[in-house]
């Protein structure tokens, strides 16, 4: 995982959305000097050849919104319905912290009509990929009340992972709603309606994890992960965190930061620890094999997965990971 720095441009509000008509030929411009910025210098910017990169369905002509990863553009398609076409920058199973722009990436941001990060300095490449691109971007993320990270190199800084909370995804929903309306203004009732849905389902999610994890006691409430991703589902669910790394980083899981993990499952009586699904659970078995914990199974984050997978939407992975966790603490999967 990398950041950027914390200026999230506070001074713009990324809600009113002044959206200007430009002229695709002008867009494209734009992410010719975009790319040549990224791979060539300025003065390349003459040279790039941008015309008939179209993004997606010339047959289809609803307004384009464009997302940094999987998950805001599940999230964008039950708010947008059927009157926008939502798409992904990144893929499936894609990185999203240190994610590297192709140049068909920037083609098809320039082609966007709305373009919509979590913001957090979780898109560490985001503001250059947006910086010769003139289309309108929305900070679904704005109105979050933020966790820092505690520890190493990036103390101090916000953990980007706000959408790990399911009441902290009806924030973005509602950012959304703004923003679709103002994109769109003929359909922003629907935009109420399908977010006022899909909220009451965020809202079950969230309800159930506080019930299943009601009879577990005081002093068994943690929730031990490798990765600090989890800060903000741990402090709506009432749970104390603990984590082997604050973040992915090249050099993980030193001898002291597992020591550190050992020691606190040991004192606390954690019942059962966890794994994210885009690093090795390696590190966390040896917690495993130096207390009585149980390794409680993986959890997923930065990515949704295939329509065929475990986890094809927001809803299946935030409710996968509560129902792991809330099992595991308790002892209901045994």
């Amino acid at each position: 995982m990398m950041f950027g720095s914390r200026n999230r441009n506070q001074g713009q509000n990324q809600n009113e959305i002044q959206y200007r008509h430009l002229s695709r030929g002008r867009r494209l411009a734009g992410a010719g000097c975009a790319l040549a910025l990224l791979v060539g210098g300025v003065t390349a910017c003459a040279n790039i050849d941008v015309a008939g990169t179209g993004a997606g369905s010339e047959s289809d002509d609803r307004p384009v919104v464009l997302t940094t990863f999987t998950v805001l553009a599940d999230v964008a398609e039950n708010v947008a319905g059927e009157h926008l076409r939502v798409e992904s920058i990144t893929k499936v199973g894609a990185e999203i912290h240190g994610y590297e722009p192709t140049p068909g990436d920037i083609r098809r941001a320039a082609e966007a009509d709305l373009i919509l990060d979590n913001g957090m300095n979780l898109e560490a490449w985001f503001e250059q990929f947006v910086s010769g691109i003139d289309v309108p971007h929305v900070v679904v993320s704005e109105g979050i009340a933020e966790i820092d990270i505690r520890e190493d190199a990036y103390a101090g800084m916000p953990n980007p992972h706000a959408w790990m909370s399911p009441t902290n995804v009806q924030v973005y929903v509602d950012n959304m709603v703004a923003a679709f309306s103002e994109l769109d203004p003929a359909h922003a009732a629907d935009y109420e309606t399908n977010a006022a849905a899909y909220k009451q389902e965020l809202q079950e999610v969230q309800d159930d994890l506080i019930a299943a994890l009601a009879p577990l006691p005081d002093e068994q409430r943690a929730l031990v992960t490798c990765e600090g991703a989890f800060s903000y589902l741990a402090r709506d669910a009432g749970l104390t965190e603990k984590y082997i790394w604050a973040v992915n980083a090249e050099q993980q899981a030193t001898p002291r930061q597992i020591a550190s993990t050992i020691e606190f499952v040991q004192e606390n009586n954690v019942p059962a620890v966890f794994c994210e699904s885009t690093v090795s659970a390696a590190p966390m078995k040896r917690v495993v094999e130096a207390t009585p914990a149980e390794f409680g199974g993986v959890l997923y984050v930065d990515s949704l997965s295939e329509a065929s997978g475990p986890v094809p939407t927001y809803l299946d992975m935030i409710r996968h990971d509560s129902h792991t966790i809330a099992a595991a603490l308790t002892g209901a999967n045994k």
